[in-house]
């Protein structure tokens, strides 16, 4: 059998594109991630709690520099200095607690923005997939995500690999075989380190064949 890999993808202009933009694709995927867990700490359900929380823990962090500046350079600080400081600290608290629906808004458009980039990419990346590593897939399917992440040399990852394969089951050309139907529940977004314990028994069959 030819090794369509070996003779074609690696030096295909369409497959070193897709590596690009698998690359894009991760780094837009990581900072949404990052972008919701701080929607859920700062302005989720029980946000509230965690401002005054963090309010708290500055004035006690205040409290300390004070106590360790007076001791390190034997300065002396008067109490009105302490309101002052307690002051600025309150102030500059209740000004963003006033401004915390005009802070969630501006998180949310941060939030759209990147979830459109990362959306755009995956597509972008299914795109070039068809021209660069599906027919390859299909030419020797059935085959497990493991054996395509260690055929294509680790070069793309294997939640990059499971989100294309979705994307091909989803367009009717893959199948994921029967006896690991289970498997669908994994979500695309699981990092590797917890999608690969997964991917020997995950095995894709091409519907193309069967025609």
């Amino acid at each position: 059998m030819i090794d369509f890999f070996n003779e074609n993808i690696r030096d295909s202009k369409f497959y070193e594109q897709l590596k690009l933009r698998e690359q894009q694709w991760w780094q837009a995927r990581q900072r949404l991630t990052m972008l919701r867990q701080r929607q859920m700490f700062w302005f989720g359900d029980n946000s509230l709690m965690m401002w005054l929380l963090w309010q708290l823990v500055s004035y006690v962090a205040m409290a300390i520099i004070f106590m360790l500046l007076s001791k390190l350079l034997a300065v002396q600080f008067y109490i009105w200095q302490y309101l002052l400081v307690l002051g600025v600290q309150t102030l500059f608290f209740i000004t963003m607690l006033s401004c915390k629906g005009r802070l969630a808004n501006h998180l949310q458009n941060n939030i759209d923005s990147v979830d459109m980039q990362r959306e755009q990419a995956l597509s972008e990346m299914t795109i070039l997939a068809g021209d660069s590593i599906f027919p390859d897939i299909h030419a020797n399917a059935p085959i497990s995500l493991q054996q395509l992440y260690k055929r294509y040399e680790a070069q793309l990852r294997l939640v990059s690999l499971h989100c294309l394969l979705q994307k091909e089951i989803d367009a009717g050309r893959l199948l994921l075989g029967d006896n690991q139907i289970e498997t669908q529940v994994l979500a695309p977004e699981l990092a590797d380190d917890e999608l690969s314990p997964y991917a020997d028994m995950m095995i894709y069959k091409s519907l193309l064949q069967i025609y």
